[in-house]
């Protein structure tokens, strides 16, 4: 998984590490949705719930395999999730330099919330 996100990114994240990926799968095993095809993992996207409001994060696409509408049934998936949980509003953390991610999640409906920030500070 950290190598998918690494190769859709091309960087890693401050907590982009086998620690971090276990404590999401024990707490939540079901946030993090995948993609497989001909036996290997090609998408993925990190659909977690807290009670209050589903957040979307992570949805990265092997290079080799975009442009198949992957990247919108993983995003339809988390959805259903979220729907089935109750949530009534979602949110999707998207890296705003690249181009391709945010006409992804505008064409899946959703609205660049420009009044809203995000604060972030890595602990630990």
């Amino acid at each position: 998984m950290l190598d998918l996100w690494h190769q859709g990114r091309g960087a890693r994240g401050a907590t982009d590490d086998v620690a971090g990926l276990t404590r999401l799968l024990q707490r939540d095993p079901d946030s993090l949705l995948v993609a497989e095809l001909e036996g290997r993992v090609v998408a993925s996207l990190i659909a977690a719930w807290d009670g209050w409001r589903g957040n979307m994060y992570r949805l990265t696409v092997d290079p080799g395999y975009r442009r198949r509408g992957i990247a919108s049934r993983l995003v339809a998936a988390g959805e259903r999730r979220f729907r089935e949980l109750g949530a009534r509003r979602i949110s999707a953390l998207v890296w705003r330099e690249d181009g391709r991610a945010t006409s992804t999640w505008l064409s899946a409906g959703y609205e660049d919330d420009e009044g809203t920030g995000r604060f972030v500070k890595t602990v630990g």
